[in-house]
């Protein structure tokens, strides 16, 4: 039960009048700062899941990081098909070394609501891994959205 029932004179109109002020004002809030922190997969859920355009196919989005893992910039690489989305490391660090980033974070949704990875989710991050540490571009986390995040690094596969 939310607090906003428990408040004489709030019905459900006026609470959902409420919750969407707050989220309101916590976007422009970000918005106005200009970054974002990064600290843990659900942050890049909160983050990525307002930003990826829809959720019919698999689109497959980088944040890049400065050195505080603030936010400079976010860039969708890939669009693909309901199940399935091709990346290759040339779109992926391209903005990245563009951008002077310190670190990036790889994001993709699963249209099916599973957010499990694939063998290919975890064959593309191990290539896409192994070339930042050519780059020097650090690769953080892969963050794969579906109802829950799944992160590549709190699992341990990173």
């Amino acid at each position: 039960m939310s607090i906003y029932y428990k408040i004489k004179g709030l019905g459900d109109a006026k609470t959902q009048q409420i919750k969407a002020l707050f989220g309101f004002i916590k976007k422009y809030n970000l918005a106005k700062k200009g970054k974002f922190p990064v600290r843990t997969a659900n942050d890049v859920f909160e983050y990525a899941s307002q930003r990826l355009p829809s959720n019919d196919k698999e689109h497959f989005m980088v944040l890049h990081l400065d050195s505080k893992n603030m936010i400079i910039k976010d860039e969708i690489v890939s669009t693909g098909i309901l199940n399935a989305s091709m990346v290759h490391p040339r779109e992926v660090f391209k903005s990245a070394i563009k951008e002077s980033a310190n670190a990036i974070i790889l994001v993709h949704n699963h249209p099916s609501g599973d957010p499990t990875p694939s063998e290919d989710d975890r064959k593309i991050t191990k290539i896409l891994c192994d070339a930042g540490k050519l780059l020097d571009i650090k690769l953080l986390d892969h963050v794969i959205i579906g109802d829950t995040p799944y992160s590549f690094k709190e699992s341990g596969e990173i």
